[in-house]
């Protein structure tokens, strides 16, 4: 890995593998629990879907919201500081590239950060709608302990009794709120799509950390890197949908392999 990535200008795409080691789960990792994210179209079209989605985020989102990065985070931005990383994809939605420091990072799927209005577009922070949430619902998820809650990497809560929670609407024009995440069934703006194609096109090499790539939107990138010669190095426990596109393959964890990367190039 380190021989093929030495004076290279890397590109990294990162998935949910990456963000293990700082207590956010796994979807499709060798140890992960079977997951049925609910879909755009479950979130549109029922307001008991949103009810439930909003009850088990509210209390799943401060799980997220207090995890930190990882040596593997770390060495990315250890990694661009130095420039070798050129530029970061990624398709978590935790922030914890950003919280360990790196510059350059485009969130393919958005983050936790923000709450987007369907009807008027206004996006408000999360935290206020927090706020907002537990005025409305004073007893809910109070004694709800964050550690040792299953808790999906989306912030989706195994939270079960939801049939009383009160749903919080835009405080702009009473509108439907949606977290500013891109959904499974939803498509990624085409914007974003575009400036992480560039990413890409700028460096000379792809690195993909903690991604099984069993999703288009991330897998286009593998695609694309080797429609342009450009190598591939996949660092993943577990098989992954670009193996047999890559130049490399490390099965290793990625905090590990990124941390003798960052020590080796920077």
């Amino acid at each position: 890995m380190i021989e093929l990535l030495a004076g290279q200008r890397v590109a990294v795409l990162t998935g949910a593998g990456l963000s293990t080691d700082s207590g956010v789960p796994d979807y499709r990792g060798p140890d992960a629990p079977p997951r049925k994210p609910m879909t755009y179209q479950q979130f549109t079209g029922s307001p008991a879907n949103r009810q439930r989605y909003w009850a088990r985020n509210h209390v799943g989102w401060r799980f997220l919201h207090s995890r930190s990065p990882n040596p593997g985070h770390r060495a990315l931005a250890e990694l661009e500081r130095c420039g070798s990383v050129t530029g970061l994809i990624t398709q978590n939605v935790d922030l914890l590239h950003s919280k360990a420091g790196h510059r350059s990072v485009i969130d393919l799927h958005g983050t936790y950060r923000r709450v987007v209005c369907m009807d008027c577009g206004e996006r408000t922070d999360r935290t206020a709608l927090a706020a907002r949430l537990t005025e409305l619902n004073p007893d809910f998820g109070a004694s709800s302990a964050i550690d040792g809650l299953e808790v999906a990497p989306d912030a989706d809560a195994e939270v079960h009794d939801v049939g009383r929670f009160r749903v919080a609407d835009c405080a702009r024009c009473g509108g439907v709120l949606k977290p500013d995440i891109v959904f499974f069934g939803e498509s990624v703006p085409k914007n974003r799509v575009a400036a992480a194609y560039e990413v890409v096109d700028d460096a000379t090499a792809l690195l993909v950390a903690g991604s099984s790539l069993t999703v288009m939107s991330g897998l286009r990138f593998v695609r694309h890197a080797v429609k342009h010669h450009k190598p591939v190095v996949i660092v993943n426990r577990g098989s992954t949908r670009g193996d047999g596109m890559c130049a490399l393959k490390a099965e290793a964890g990625c905090s590990a392999a990124l941390t003798q990367l960052a020590a080796t190039l920077s």
